[in-house]
């Protein structure tokens, strides 16, 4: 089966190693705030689709910032996939694995990773010829020892996983140097009030950091 993410898709996951979870309220922060990015060195976003803004901010990013390579997350319904192949992202991922959305990815040739927290929902995404899978809720569920527990009866399908949730500045090292891990989602890097507030200057530190 077709892996659902190409090898050069692969390589920018890899090459980015921390991915900034963003949820932007106002689409006109989007540019300024993937600017500030990509100076700090942070070259991948997953941007969250929970607020009514967020498809035109990631437009805004897309064609203004195209050395950004942009995601969207909290992908929960087929036509978002639809709607942000349109909106020029990157790839898509999901906080679980809804077969429904990953069906529509697969569909449109589109670059997705469903979300993982079970050896169910990591046999799930394997059938679909899926090898690289968000870990989430990453610190909730267990931590990094429980990700390296259940994946151990699959470790000869060289999966590979974006954790995210719970982590931060002081314990993504761990997570990073674990051959499993691709790259970590981070979400304290730019927080809704940092950048509801336009707080650049701590932005930048935080993907300084």
């Amino acid at each position: 089966m077709k892996p659902t993410m190409s090898s050069s898709i692969e390589k920018k996951i890899a090459a980015s190693g921390i991915i900034a979870v963003l949820v932007i309220k106002q689409a006109v922060h989007a540019v300024t705030l993937a600017k500030i990015l990509i100076n700090s060195g942070i070259t991948a976003m997953e941007l969250t689709l929970r607020t009514e803004d967020a498809m035109e901010a990631l437009k805004n990013i897309t064609t203004t910032v195209p050395e950004m390579f942009a995601g969207v997350g909290t992908v929960l319904e087929p036509t978002q996939i639809i709607d942000a192949k349109k909106a020029g992202a990157d790839f898509a991922v999901s906080p679980g694995f809804n077969p429904k959305v990953l069906d529509a990815a697969i569909d449109l040739e589109f670059p997705f990773a469903p979300g993982i927290s079970t050896p169910s929902d990591i046999e799930g995404a394997i059938g679909k010829g899926c090898r690289i899978l968000k870990f989430f809720h990453a610190e909730g569920m267990g931590g990094l020892k429980y990700l390296q527990a259940i994946n151990s009866p699959y470790s000869f399908k060289n999966l590979q996983y974006i954790p995210l949730g719970g982590l931060n500045a002081q314990n993504m090292r761990s997570y990073l140097e674990a051959p499993e891990v691709i790259a970590i989602g981070g979400s304290w890097i730019a927080t809704s009030a940092l950048i509801e507030n336009q707080n650049w200057d701590q932005i930048a530190r935080n993907a300084d950091s």
